[in-house]
């Protein structure tokens, strides 16, 4: 009708140039990836590049702590970042993470629909994460050296007592023993321990864990962000950490000739699950880039190369099939039903009980 208008008067328009064609989900060939250390199949980003064109930059955080503070300052500029399951759900509720485009993903029908039930608890229907990979809290150790420092001391029914049982941990600290380095990974397993829920959000229970705790503090050497080095190195010989942290060092241990055997134990009133979670920013800048990055993660052969090459089961049911026998049949990575049947699952803590853990925390790492 406008044109008619014009027309109608007389006048002539000149023709407009047509805008270049572009298509609307046009980015440019760029991710930038934030994800812990050490936890990467070495050829997977390289072969990422080659085979999308898309130039990875990829960058590592220590704890669950950093990869937050990040988060929720804004601006993180990171496309896909690998948060653990207990924080995604306060995440989520923060508007931190944005939901996967589920149709960019075919792959997506790779996953096992069983373990992703268990993260239905912290992201209804499943909608902004799926798991990078997971595992389970437990104790490591170097078998040699815990026997010599043990001597006549029998090694403990219940795992647990080598890090959180005085008795123990007082002959243990000859050869060391090292924590991780976070409140919300050492809370957890002390108040289960104590038999309190593992994610309680009562500051009482957080007290209490505490003063467990602060028994053990002068018998504690590291509290570490480099366990595998630490223990494949030597620098400890027990460690309360992620399994498959520990089936990484014991692989390089034995990769070195050591002669050291290092092992991830299962602990008679279970490990503690958890899930490490593929999420995207919802400030991402590059988000269709971020889901063919995971669309490529997903493909069987690709989630296996990290179960192989790392120790930590995939979420990939696809996958099984290529992941190497010895390690499907290692009960460190694969759990049996019976160990698997004892683990407390994971579960949400929200940014009150977060606050009272890193407090308790604090004080027994300062000794105080």
């Amino acid at each position: 009708m406008a044109s008619l208008a014009v027309a109608a008067c007389g006048k002539k328009e000149e023709p407009k140039a047509a805008a270049p064609a572009a298509a609307a989900n046009a980015e440019e060939k760029v991710l930038n990836v934030y994800n812990w250390p050490d936890y990467v199949a070495q050829d997977m980003i390289t072969n990422f590049e080659k085979e999308t064109g898309i130039k990875v930059n990829y960058q590592t955080f220590e704890n669950n702590e950093a990869l937050q503070a990040k988060l929720v300052a804004g601006n993180s500029g990171f496309d896909i970042v690998v948060p653990g399951s207990v924080f995604v759900k306060a995440q989520i509720e923060a508007g931190l993470l944005k939901k996967l485009d589920k149709s960019q993903i075919p792959n997506y029908k790779n996953l096992d629909a069983d373990l992703m039930k268990k993260l239905v608890g912290v992201d209804a229907g499943n909608e902004h994460v799926l798991p990078w990979a997971w595992s389970f809290t437990t104790v490591g150790i170097n078998k040699a050296k815990v026997a010599k420092a043990l001597g006549n001391t029998p090694m403990p029914d219940n795992a647990w007592d080598l890090v959180f049982n005085p008795t123990y941990t007082a002959k243990l600290k000859s050869c060391g023993i090292a924590y991780l380095d976070s409140p919300t990974e050492i809370l957890p397993p002390a108040l289960h321990y104590i038999g309190k829920n593992a994610y309680s959000e009562d500051a009482a229970d957080h007290k209490a864990a505490g003063e467990m705790l602060a028994k053990v503090r002068k018998d504690i050497r590291l509290f570490s962000s480099t366990m595998i080095d630490d223990l494949a190195g030597g620098k400890a010989c027990v460690a309360l950490g992620w399994a498959g942290d520990i089936n990484i060092a014991a692989k390089r241990a034995k990769e070195n000739k050591s002669g050291q055997e290092i092992e991830a134990l299962l602990p008679k009133t279970g490990g503690l699950i958890f899930f490490d979670t593929l999420a995207v920013p919802a400030d991402a800048k590059h988000p269709n880039n971020a889901m063919a990055f995971i669309n490529y993660f997903l493909k069987p052969e690709v989630s296996a190369a990290l179960t192989n090459e790392l120790g930590y089961p995939t979420a990939n049911k696809a996958s099984l099939a290529n992941v190497e026998p010895e390690t499907a049949q290692n009960k460190a990575v694969f759990p049996d039903e019976g160990n698997l049947g004892l683990m407390v699952p994971p579960a949400a803590l929200g940014n009150a009980a977060r606050e009272s853990m890193t407090a308790v925390y604090t004080s027994f790492k300062k000794g105080k």
